[in-house]
């Protein structure tokens, strides 16, 4: 069945109506678009033995944009129609005709980032309930100590197409698989819990091999188990040691989004106007990269048809761009680089990232560890709090050591980094040749609208971070 029939029915919207749509509505503005998007999700919770919950959700519609300018009119509708849209392409009339030459349309691209298979129809809802019951059985195997384990698999299926005034038209099928293991480990009167998780764009395939789900079952225990045995954290300006992967969503919260387009246009992050300028210490590359097979974060096309690909948004300490959507891109003077994402027909686009990540440097992640005399070594991070203005961030680790005289020494619990991030890429003094991305568990929050993301980087050492904790160091 062609993924296109979600979109069209006959007798509501043929894509001959969309183009003709486009056309009348959107020829007068500088750019914009109509964005058809069908889409189904589902989610199994299985928890203290039971299926908790199962949940399925389909939902279609459209988003109309038009921009003229730096004004945007948007209007949207869970109804594919034309009568929605003529409806909706009121909405337009709030601008005002543009002056200038409309921007041309997204470059086309050969590339497939994911297949086009539906993770939801492909695997029986039998097999996703007892794949959730046989994880749940096999973690509570593991340990004597375990006192709760829950299992949640989720995945959805959508399509998209972006139609424009000039003819464009662009058509994504995008995959998303995620399993997550939460486990609880009781000795005496204290509990603490252990959490892992992985998923990606392509089928349930990879989740149901049993290397995948025991590795999850084996690390959720092995976090729990660090966090009964830790210790309170200390508290104090101290070096710090950041291990590989998912440690690069301090990378991405405190310095990715003050690299999007839309900050720097108004001049509200700490990089605005900073192009050519040293901004890190040397040999930090920071990569934003949306056209990594099979990943989180990646996207065939984004949701304006721009074709994704890497970008150097950092090379060597020298900030060398920015994250663009194609409306900031324009005012800016600048190429798209296929940023712009939303959430859903629902949402008008904006700069965001796809996969963002430091490249690994020539350092040994042992040596690495020699030097730090007196820190932690952070070896996972939970949530935080980032001021986009100045990169001020606040992150509290869910996996961290002490360290003394380049030793590994207890774990610590409730440690938690302060700083900004334009100061702590200066601070970088090491950089590890463990580069590694995170397993395909994030979710991006700005403005609103929540995107799958990715991470990743290398083992870090940073010459000095403030620590909040329980102690002084």
């Amino acid at each position: 069945m062609d993924p296109r029939n979600f979109l069209y029915r006959p007798g509501f919207l043929d894509p001959d109506g969309a183009v003709r749509l486009a056309r009348r509505h959107l020829s007068a503005h500088d750019d914009g678009e109509i964005y058809l998007q069908y889409r189904t999700s589902e989610n199994f919770l299985f928890d203290d033995g039971r299926l908790k919950s199962a949940d399925y959700h389909a939902d279609s519609g459209f988003g109309l944009r038009g921009v003229t300018g730096e004004t945007t009119a948007f209007a949207h509708a869970n109804e594919i129609s034309e009568a929605a849209i003529e409806r909706a392409a009121q909405t337009l009339q709030l601008l005002d005709p543009a002056r200038g030459q409309a921007a041309p349309p997204p470059p086309r691209t050969n590339a497939r980032i994911y297949g086009d298979g539906d993770p939801l129809s492909q695997t029986r809802f039998k097999d996703k309930v007892e794949l959730c019951q046989r994880i749940e059985a096999a973690a509570r195997e593991r340990d004597p100590r375990i006192d709760q384990v829950s299992v949640s698999l989720s995945g959805s299926w959508g399509v998209v197409e972006i139609v424009r005034a000039d003819g464009f038209v662009a058509t994504d099928v995008r995959p998303l698989v995620r399993l997550n293991v939460q486990v609880v480990l009781k000795d005496g009167e204290r509990s603490e819990s252990g959490y892992h998780g992985l998923g990606g764009r392509y089928l349930y395939d990879e989740l149901f091999r049993e290397e995948s789900w025991n590795r999850a079952i084996d690390e959720a225990i092995r976090i729990a188990d660090v966090n009964l045995r830790s210790v309170a954290a200390p508290a104090g300006e101290m070096d710090v040691l950041l291990g590989p992967g998912w440690c690069g969503v301090l990378l991405h919260e405190a310095v990715g989004h003050g690299l999007e387009g839309d900050f720097n246009r108004k001049g509200t992050s700490a990089f605005s106007g900073r192009i050519g300028e040293r901004v890190a210490a040397p040999g930090v590359t920071v990569i934003d990269e949306g056209a990594i097979e099979g990943r989180r974060g990646s996207l065939t096309i984004d949701d304006e048809g721009t074709p994704t690909g890497r970008t150097t948004l950092i090379e060597d300490g020298i900030l060398k761009g920015y994250l663009q959507d194609r409306l900031n891109a324009r005012l800016m003077g600048m190429e798209p680089t296929g940023n712009g994402r939303r959430e859903s027909f629902a949402h008008a686009p904006m700069p965001r990232m796809t996969n963002t990540f430091m490249l690994g440097g020539k350092d040994d992640p042992a040596e690495l560890m020699s030097r730090v005399k007196d820190g932690i070594y952070a070896a996972s991070f939970g949530g935080g709090q980032v001021d986009i203005t100045n990169g001020k961030f606040v992150f509290s680790c869910t996996e961290a050591y002490r360290v003394k005289d380049g030793k590994l020494g207890d774990p610590v619990k409730g440690a938690t980094l302060i700083g900004d991030g334009p100061t702590v890429l200066t601070r970088v003094k090491g950089i590890g040749n463990d580069m590694a991305l995170d397993e395909g568990v994030g979710i991006c929050g700005k403005g609103g609208q929540s995107v799958p993301a990715g991470v990743g980087q290398p083992s870090l050492y940073i010459d000095g971070i403030t620590v909040g904790g329980t102690e002084a160091a």
